[in-house]
């Protein structure tokens, strides 16, 4: 099954393939900044499972947690970061409501929330974790 999606603006595009391998909302400080809100929805793909299909990004590298890359791919011309490419773990977290459907996304967890402004509310009925869950 294929899914589509892309930024605001529609120049950049994607596609992704099968099921994703997580959906959540992480409060990391990065997250936060990068979407001006209390966090960041994002579905996780694999790079074999995600392709580009429009306009060339701009990106835009920082350090994750980990110490390893994280580029951020956003829109040249209306500024929306579609996804981020998490090298460390080889796949991509697409911002949720780039998907120009949305029936098939449903968060599972909530990590980072040690890091959520204290005005946030926490997701209920889903695992919320401090940090990166260590399984």
């Amino acid at each position: 099954m294929t899914k589509s999606g892309g930024c605001q603006c529609g120049k950049v595009r994607y596609e992704v393939t099968g099921e994703p391998m997580n959906q959540m909302f992480c409060y990391c400080t990065d997250c936060q900044q990068r979407t001006g809100g209390d966090k960041w929805f994002g579905v996780w793909y694999s790079h074999d499972n995600f392709k580009f299909t429009g306009a060339e990004t701009k990106v835009f590298t920082r350090k994750g947690s980990s110490g390893a890359d994280v580029h951020n791919h956003y829109c040249p011309d209306c500024g929306v970061t579609v996804c981020a490419d998490i090298t460390i773990g080889k796949f991509f977290t697409i911002n949720g409501p780039s998907f120009d459907t949305d029936e098939h996304l449903s968060p599972k967890m909530a990590i980072f929330t040690a890091s959520a402004p204290k005005w946030a509310v926490l997701p209920t009925g889903i695992p919320v974790f401090d940090t990166f869950p260590s399984s």
